[in-house]
């Protein structure tokens, strides 16, 4: 185990990125306390939560309480792109906002106060300052297990170590309805690769191409069962959760 006082949180939305980093800091002996999940103002796409419902039901396998930072969850669905669309997304300093508040009240609620936040990051500079600012205020530290890994060796780490990852959202050239509900594997980076080649799309769908849930891994106690329906609307699409429960 990690010596250190006070209690860390993870910042989780259920999907690869931030359940991989998760994965990680425990495997380190992180004594995480809460997962905190952001729901963004709609439009918004600094914190990813594409199934809220799927992502409590995760928090209940994991076996760490849930705390929300935002706009609560209504519903099992996804955030409707219809509605805004890409073009219309905030900087993020509104969920940093409600960010901060969450994390000081935790900071007063934990014995020891808050050691430190957990985040799935990869490549976002401006999330990655934003995020080390809060710590350095809080006087905590920032841990991004993930930030600046190469994505082919990251995605198949992901892979290989049993995170069951499904693809709910598609948003760029080159990407049908098919892709909707994949489990994303070996053979699904391959095509990717391509697309990438091709599109430009990142592997990790760090420039919003896609997005995933994750419905079992080695940090879960019970996989999640899905029953999905498809929505195709010609240049992108997701999957509407109309039923999600642990297995």
């Amino acid at each position: 185990m990690v010596a250190s006082e006070g209690g860390w949180i993870a910042l989780f939305s259920g999907g690869k990125d931030s359940s991989w980093a998760l994965h990680r800091a425990l495997e380190a002996g992180r004594d995480v306390r809460r997962l905190v999940i952001v729901r963004p103002p709609e439009g918004s796409h600094a914190y990813h939560a594409p199934a809220t419902a799927v992502t409590r039901l995760a928090a209940r396998s994991i076996g760490i309480p849930i705390v929300d930072a935002g706009l609560p969850a209504t519903d099992l669905e996804p955030p409707d792109l219809r509605a805004t669309g890409r073009s219309s997304a905030t900087d993020g300093t509104e969920e940093f906002e409600s960010l901060e508040v969450v994390l000081e009240r935790l900071d007063d609620e934990f014995d020891g106060g808050l050691a430190g936040v957990v985040a799935g990051v990869v490549g976002n500079e401006f999330q990655v300052d934003r995020l080390r600012s809060l710590c350095d205020g809080l006087g905590c530290t920032f841990l991004a297990p993930l930030w600046r890994a190469e994505p082919r060796a990251l995605a198949t780490e992901m892979i290989d170590g049993g995170l069951e990852i499904v693809i709910v959202e598609v948003s760029a050239p080159g990407f049908d309805e098919r892709w909707l509900g994949r489990r994303l594997d070996r053979n699904a980076l391959i095509e990717l690769e391509a697309l990438g080649r091709e599109h430009g799309v990142h592997l990790l769908g760090e420039d919003g191409a896609f997005e995933t849930i994750v419905t079992d891994g080695p940090h879960m106690e019970r996989p999640i069962a899905l029953t999905v329906e498809r929505e195709w609307n010609g240049d992108w699409g997701r999957l509407r959760i109309v039923d999600a429960r642990l297995e």
